[in-house]
């Protein structure tokens, strides 16, 4: 439980400070007063005023926001002064809204560049190895575990990890012997090994080793943006399936699901949780795109109406959009939220 709630604060609070500092640096370069720089909501834990700005950690790592000048409803526009958003010019509003999700795009670019130049890449090893054991699986029942060298499979002799498969084949529900060394000393055991519904392979649980290769600043500078961009094409294929009828069983998940997945990735490292934070990064920084009234896309509309119109809207029927989008955007949490708690 720690481990998750671990996890979660620092996905969250690198995800929402990434992108509310993109809004907030181009509101400052755009010559907006931005009066506060939160992460988080609620109470303020630790404060600290520099300039006009107010920079606070508060109570529930779940969020953050700007609060610039001019952008709340229900601010008195004479109180807001020359610097307020709405009297900046439409391409100044356009770069501070679409700000937040460029962030969340670049974040992934640099996670995956980090990992790739300081940790490298990793490919499997030829070596017949035990990696990894699935939980209840015919190779956890057998006794074996993760550094077992498996020299013979049904008397057959192995030297790579490849052999394992080969000798499997067709061997569904049927024991198999199976010798191992195991810190040099040699052992034995019989699986029974099953055939994996999706693939229909036939597997005992048991996963190789991983070898690691160094990799230069170029090539994982240019490896960071293939695997980012890779990862976008991705989403935006699963977004266009989500409205069809492909895509009519998706499961949505809310903060409760993507805490619990941050917790379950943790568990294997923390390059796995930069990994989550990358992928999350990019699908917040999408969904945040849309045009849904409330999102920075939603809010990045109503700025091509006014750009196409000349003239702003009326402050109250920017009101009734923005409110007709918390709504939308309150229901789906809800929605998600109930799915969490369910699963």
């Amino acid at each position: 439980m720690l481990l998750t709630i671990v996890s979660a604060v620092f996905v969250f609070g690198l995800l929402v400070l990434v992108h509310e500092w993109g809004h907030f640096i181009t509101a400052k370069m755009t010559n907006m007063r931005v009066d506060e720089f939160a992460i988080g909501f609620g109470p303020k834990l630790l404060g600290w005023k520099r300039g006009e700005t107010l920079y606070a950690i508060r109570a529930i790592p779940l969020g953050g926001y700007n609060r610039i000048a001019g952008m709340d409803m229900d601010e008195d526009e004479n109180d807001a002064g020359d610097r307020a958003y709405f009297k900046r010019p439409v391409w100044a509003r356009m770069i501070v809204i679409l700000a937040g999700s460029i962030m969340n795009f670049i974040l992934p670019v640099v996670l995956f560049f980090l990992i790739f130049f300081f940790v490298g890449i990793q490919s499997p090893s030829v070596e017949p190895v035990v990696g990894g054991v699935m939980d209840s699986s015919p190779a956890a029942s057998a006794g074996l575990v993760a550094g077992d060298r498996i020299t013979s499979v049904n008397g057959h002799e192995v030297t790579e990890w490849k052999n394992i498969s080969e000798i499997l084949k067709d061997s569904a529900g049927t024991p198999i012997a199976l010798t191992y060394l195991r810190e040099g000393e040699q052992k034995e055991t019989t699986v029974i090994p099953v055939e994996e519904p999706s693939s229909k392979r036939v597997i005992i649980g048991i996963q190789g080793t991983l070898v690691s290769h160094e990799v230069s600043l170029g090539d994982a500078a240019a490896m960071s943006v293939e695997k980012t961009w890779t990862i976008f094409k991705s989403m935006l294929e699963a977004l266009v399936m989500l409205v069809t009828k492909e895509g009519a069983s998706a499961e949505l998940s809310g903060p409760i699901g993507v805490a619990q997945m941050a917790g379950e990735v943790a568990q294997h490292g923390f390059i796995p949780l930069l990994n989550f934070a990358a992928f999350l990064s990019l699908n917040l920084g999408i969904v945040n795109l849309l045009p849904v009234p409330a999102l920075d896309g939603g809010h990045f509309v109503t700025l091509v109406i006014e750009a196409v119109r000349g003239k702003q809207m009326s402050r109250q029927a920017m009101y009734y959009i923005q409110a007709v989008g918390v709504v939308l955007l309150i229901s789906l949490m809800l929605f998600a939220t109930f799915n969490d708690i369910t699963r």
